[in-house]
């Protein structure tokens, strides 16, 4: 029997945006500092670690935010909502954790300090 252990991690990126057909302060051109937050989940291996941190956050900077840190957003998704933008990141890390042994559990993303979009879509492992 194998123990089963998650591991978070979080990195940040900044970025422009504004909504389109919304009527309210975030029409307008803003930028946030987003907290992004990626959980995983698998077996301890013989190295004593499920995956290496490192691996992670390569994972997360060779798919996401070389596209999105210093970015217009609008340029990326027609409504770049914190729930929009949630399920594109889980598409983008799912597919570079294929073969990695590890299961993609959760995405976060924290729009501001008190407001984020969370998702847990199809797992992979």
């Amino acid at each position: 029997m194998s123990n089963k252990v998650l591991l978070t991690k979080e990195v940040y990126f900044s970025a422009a945006h504004k909504l389109n057909n919304y009527k309210g302060k975030c029409a307008s051109l803003h930028g946030h500092t987003y907290k992004l937050q990626i959980t995983v989940s698998g077996s301890i291996k013989q190295s004593g670690m499920v995956v290496d941190f490192n691996e992670i956050h390569k994972i997360i900077e060779n798919t996401v935010t070389c596209k999105l840190d210093h970015s217009y957003l609008n340029d990326f998704f027609k409504q770049p909502t914190a729930e929009n933008m949630v399920i594109w990141i889980w598409n983008q890390i799912a597919n570079a954790c294929k073969g990695l042994e590890i299961t993609l559990e959760e995405i976060k993303l924290w729009e501001t300090p008190t407001s984020f979009a969370s998702y847990r879509g199809e797992k992979y492992g």
